[in-house]
């Protein structure tokens, strides 16, 4: 402050991350359109939340404080889906946990409060965002009240931000009194007393907390609700009413930003780079994930139900122009660590990069359909020419040698355009040798309820995806990324995913259990029992011996899930899964202690031993596929005994029924003769090893 000549800041940012001066951060947007629009901003990052002296650092503003979680939310910052305290926090020098508290934006307004008793607060990010209104906890397993409230604040602004934060802060500027401040698009304010809603005009009345806490059918009508008033031109102003005559009040979305306003967002002085008082402890681990990417646009019309992206940064999607792109493509070039690598170019889904339709622009986005689901809208257009032409521009500059697309495909946006301009600059330039898709799920009922497309659709594209990586000369592979015990998972879905693994060829690294996260349509499911979109009871997998049972049988071959996928595949019904045949998930005895579980099968397809050691003896079956055969007499004797349970019978053949179907092949249970590679577009996967896990809520 003394180095500028401040006596005093405008607005003191209290943040639980650390400092990045980085687009990708919301810190630094926020505070960089706030310092662009005339305002001085302090910034006080991971204060000491148990020292009220330590939000104090930078004296009090003059306009008041704001507060933000950070770029993820507190509690998924600190605890697994098992709520286990996660070691790391890539936000933190040196990737150190433990900078910050839990529910820090509470934790953070309550401190303030305290210290500041009337200076104006203004809460924000996706911690704030996701819990504006009443909303279930996953940690505390039950309904807590809007954030604002429990933080203590007088003002939280929820979605991006960049609109509402310049409004407000004009209005204090001006002189209004905070509690004034109720006319601001993406704002949510409380106001309580007689008369309280006098001035609150063209207004839903939604449940009140006393009716929410009685009845979680009401909670999911109240929530579904809220997903339709999601859009800045559709949307209405909601009011959710509180004991003792308060009320919270959420006014109507802000407007998307131009694509004038994206470009000077992205372009304004950002020092891209961590505070060099972090350079001692190593920096800050999420910046080298994003520091040589582009962030080209916002906003997802997928509107996937265990993702947040919808309630946050709305569905009509907003993009940069290609200009501001290639200038910051260009800006990288220089930077002395740049080694000709753009690791992405995207946003929440890369290939969106323009509206659904035309129609969104002036009418809204549809309350009661949706975009892609559950076919794509006939009234979208698909035409990815626009992206397409961009990545090759950027590749065309000097000094980037190659160009990655990692921020995920819609591979069902992708298969409904008729050209595959597209997907044949994807695959001969921007992919590395593996492609990750996010399928979640292979069985349709599964599926349905996470708004995500038929199986048959992904089972198309990689299809289309191998078929045109041959006609190049490519060897490349689609890696899925797989969520276990979503609602709708039964025991007899979990078994369809792990066939499906199996005839994939491989064994993910990391499986992401469904994770409860704030304000998600199976978020809903999960404290709800039912999908507050039509109010149907949806299964729901909340035991935790059940989801383990769920989440081993995608790593059916690692030898410690072995009595866990046994007990899954008898409570499914599925022992026909128990045996010697190329078809069964594993033996009917556990593998020996020390026993590796095998990333590949063996070979992995290509007659060649795994990790180097010696085959056992195979036989070839009429499927075309190596059948590891009994080495010894307790094995011979354990096969012989199973083969009436499905298991390889002599002339390897899988004959009999499972679970009353016919085995796998063709009618009767008789094998096809056919590889795998030509029956199964998954088959060619078997070499890929991808990371899952990302955690994509």
């Amino acid at each position: 402050m003394e180095a500028r000549g401040w006596d005093q800041c405008d607005f003191v940012y209290i943040c639980g991350d650390a400092y990045v001066d980085h687009p990708s951060f919301g810190m630094a947007i926020i505070s960089r359109v706030l310092e662009h629009a005339g305002y001085r901003v302090g910034i006080i990052c991971q204060p000491d939340w148990t020292d009220p002296a330590s939000i104090a650092a930078l004296g009090e503003p003059r306009l008041g404080f704001l507060i933000s979680a950070g770029n993820m939310d507190s509690m998924v910052n600190h605890y697994t889906v098992n709520k286990k305290p996660r070691h790391e926090d890539a936000y933190t020098p040196g990737g150190r946990a433990g900078a910050r508290p839990n529910r820090a934006v509470t934790v953070y307004g309550n401190l303030i409060r305290r210290t500041f008793k009337d200076k104006p607060i203004i809460i924000g990010g996706i911690e704030a965002s996701l819990r504006r209104l009443a909303h279930y906890d996953y940690w505390q397993d039950k309904l807590k009240r809007s954030v604002l409230l429990d933080s203590g604040a007088d003002i939280l602004l929820y979605g991006m931000g960049e609109h509402s934060i310049v409004e407000v802060a004009d209005a204090l500027d001006g002189g209004l009194p905070v509690d004034q401040i109720t006319f601001v698009n993406g704002s949510v304010y409380r106001t309580s007393g007689a008369g309280a809603l006098d001035n609150v005009f063209d207004y839903e009345l939604l449940p009140s907390w006393d009716e929410l806490e009685r009845d979680r059918l009401t909670y999911a009508r109240s929530f579904n609700i809220q997903q339709q008033n999601m859009d800045p031109i559709t949307g209405g102003r909601l009011v959710e009413p509180y004991p003792n005559g308060v009320y919270v009040v959420q006014n109507p979305p802000s407007a998307p930003l131009t694509e004038r306003e994206m470009d000077e967002v992205a372009e304004l002085p950002y020092a891209r780079h961590w505070h060099p008082d972090y350079d001692a402890a190593g920096g800050i681990p999420a910046f080298d994930e994003i520091r040589f990417s582009i962030s080209s646009n916002r906003g997802c019309f997928g509107e996937c139900s265990f993702c947040a992206l919808a309630f946050h940064q709305g569905r009509m999607v907003q993009v940069r122009s290609r200009e501001s792109v290639m200038r910051e493509a260009e800006e990288l070039t220089h930077d002395p660590e740049f080694k000709g690598y753009i690791n992405d170019v995207g946003g929440p889904t890369a290939n969106f990069f323009k509206p659904a339709c035309k129609k969104q622009l002036t009418h809204g986005v549809c309350k009661n359909r949706r975009c892609l689901w559950p076919d794509v809208c006939r009234n979208m257009d698909t035409n990815e020419d626009a992206y397409a032409d961009l990545l090759r521009d950027l590749r065309q500059i000097p000094g980037v040698k190659k160009v990655f697309v990692r921020s995920g495909i819609r591979f069902d946006y992708t298969m409904a355009d008729a050209s595959d301009k597209f997907l044949v600059e994807l695959l001969q330039h921007h992919v590395s040798g593996q492609l990750r898709l996010a399928p979640e799920h292979v069985s349709d009922a599964v599926l349905s309820v996470m708004g995500k497309p038929r199986r048959e659709v992904y089972d198309a594209f990689v299809e289309r995806f191998e078929r045109l990586s041959a006609e190049y000369g490519l060897k490349q592979y689609v890696v899925p990324y797989l969520i276990s015990s979503h609602p709708g998972s039964t025991m007899k879905e979990a078994v369809e995913l792990a066939e499906a693994v199996r005839d994939m060829g491989y064994m993910p690294e990391q499986v992401q259990d469904f994770y409860p996260t704030p304000s998600t349509m199976s978020t809903c499911m999960f404290y709800t029992g039912v999908d507050p979109r039509t109010m149907k009871p949806v299964y729901i997998p909340r035991d935790p011996h059940e989801k383990a049972m769920q989440r081993a049988l995608i790593q059916y071959r690692k030898p410690e899930n072995y009595k866990l996928v046994k007990e899954a595949l008898r409570k499914a019904g599925r022992e026909d899964l128990i045996g010697y045949g190329t078809k069964c998930l594993i033996r009917p005895v556990p593998p020996k202690p020390g026993a590796g579980g095998g990333k590949k099968q063996v070979g992995a397809g290509t007659g060649k031993p795994a990790n180097g050691k010696p085959k056992k003896a195979t036989s070839r079956h009429e499927d075309g596929k190596a059948a590891t055969q009994p080495q010894n007499r307790a094995e011979r004797r354990a096969a012989a005994r199973s083969g009436k349970k499905g298991s390889a019978m002599p002339n390897g053949r899988t004959g009999t029924k499972q679970n009353g179907r016919p085995s796998p092949g063709k009618p009767g249970g008789r094998a096809t003769g056919k590889s795998a590679a030509g029956t199964n577009p998954h088959a060619r996967n078997r070499a890929a090893q991808g990371r899952q896990g990302a955690n994509r809520h």
